[in-house]
């Protein structure tokens, strides 16, 4: 930001002066000082000109080499530390949640492992961080984790203002209502939920789409609102509110907990779009790339049929795109040019299997939740789940 002639200037970035900008700074000066013959002032101007030139250069120079640093940042840092710093939720069945034997299991849990498996050839080395939504931005903006993939809202306000980078969709879900059908006996939509105490977490998108529902409806409610989700579920179990809100994937989740799970039913109406996915900090271009492409291997690997269980036999496979996936491809550097092994992917069906196996495992048939994949299904099948190319 520059100011000529007490007037607030931008040009083409920090150190850059439009030809405008200089004439005008230059006439600025001139006014000033410039009371010698014509030809000195002329001469004065060139000099001028070719000092702020310069002065541009340098500065630019030194943006590229900040940029350069930045960007150099995550991937050293990991391999240095010897794993992946994941942020999780604090405990959502199929998304992130501890199991029995305090492993983290889900969807997001299973993310991280294929990014540690790309970039290490195992799928072990990673370390959970469990974060409320309050906690989850500031912990990946200070370096506290190397990925975010907690169930959170890709948006604009997030993909910009708070310095993330999303990579994609692990989850397409949308915000849905859930009540105590024996203490609200007759009410199936939530168009008939005004004046209802309403359960939400704070510091979320759900908070937000919640007051919106209600206000474009012309509904009232009664906010009940805590920080943390376990604190959510608490006072909803416990009868302190009529209706919870959240993520429709996370009430069916949520419901399994509960002391009288069949008592509680979920609304049919979906009030948002919440496309839900990893994010990492914006100024690191490698790793961006690396933990987006992890996920579009996923999916490429479920449209091509490798599996956890014949990812070994398909690298003998004669289909081209099936070879140049696993990296078989004669003199590949596909994996090399994005900063891991040309086996990389391989290395992630190995570790999770493709997103349709992680995808049954945690939330779909071969999980508690059972939830349809709907939308999340591959775009051959009518879904939305689609990759680029690996090639």
């Amino acid at each position: 930001m520059r100011f000529v002639n007490g007037r607030q200037c931008t040009g083409n970035g920090a150190g850059s002066w439009s030809g405008a900008e200089v004439g005008a700074a230059f006439t600025h000066e001139k006014d000033q000082g410039c009371l010698g013959s014509r030809g000195a002032c002329k001469a004065e101007k060139g000099l001028w000109v070719m000092k702020h030139i310069a002065i541009g250069i340098l500065g630019a120079a030194a943006l590229g080499f900040m940029a350069s640093a930045a960007s150099a940042g995550t991937l050293d840092t990991v391999k240095q530390k010897g794993f992946i710093q994941c942020g999780v939720s604090t405990g959502l069945a199929g998304f992130s949640a501890p199991d029995d034997k305090g492993e983290w299991q889900g969807i997001d849990a299973d993310f991280c492992r294929a990014v540690a498996a790309a970039v290490f050839g195992d799928g072990t080395k990673v370390k959970f961080t469990p974060l409320s939504a309050k906690e989850r931005f500031t912990a990946l903006q200070s370096g506290e984790v190397d990925i975010l993939s907690r169930n959170t809202t890709w948006t604009i306000n997030r993909d910009t203002a708070l310095g993330l980078n999303f990579v994609g969709v692990t989850y397409y879900d949308g915000q849905g209502f859930m009540i105590n059908a024996k203490k609200l006996p007759g009410v199936n939509s939530a168009l008939q939920l005004s004046g209802a105490a309403v359960c939400v977490q704070s510091g979320t998108t759900t908070e937000l789409n919640l007051a919106d529902y209600f206000k474009s409806n012309k509904m009232e409610y009664n906010p009940v609102v805590f920080e943390k989700l376990e604190e959510v579920n608490a006072a909803y179990d416990a009868g302190r509110c009529d209706v919870y809100t959240t993520d429709q994937s996370g009430l069916y989740g949520i419901r399994l907990t509960l002391g009288s799970p069949a008592d509680h039913v979920v609304l049919p109406e979906i009030i948002s779009k919440e496309p839900l996915g990893p994010a990492v900090r914006q100024g690191d271009d490698q790793w961006y790339h690396i933990v987006k492409w992890t996920l579009f291997a996923l999916i490429n690997a479920e449209e091509y049929g490798i599996t956890k269980a014949n990812v070994d036999e398909m690298k003998n496979s004669d289909n081209p795109e099936i070879k140049r996936i696993l990296g078989q491809e004669a003199d590949t550097k596909i994996g090399t040019d994005l900063g891991v092994s040309n086996d990389w992917v391989v290395n992630i069906v190995k570790a999770v299997g493709n997103y349709g196996e992680m995808f049954d495992r945690n939330v779909g048939s071969g999980s508690p939740l059972k939830i349809a994949r709907g939308i999340n299904a591959l775009w051959t099948k009518g879904g939305l789940q689609y990759a680029p190319p690996i090639r």
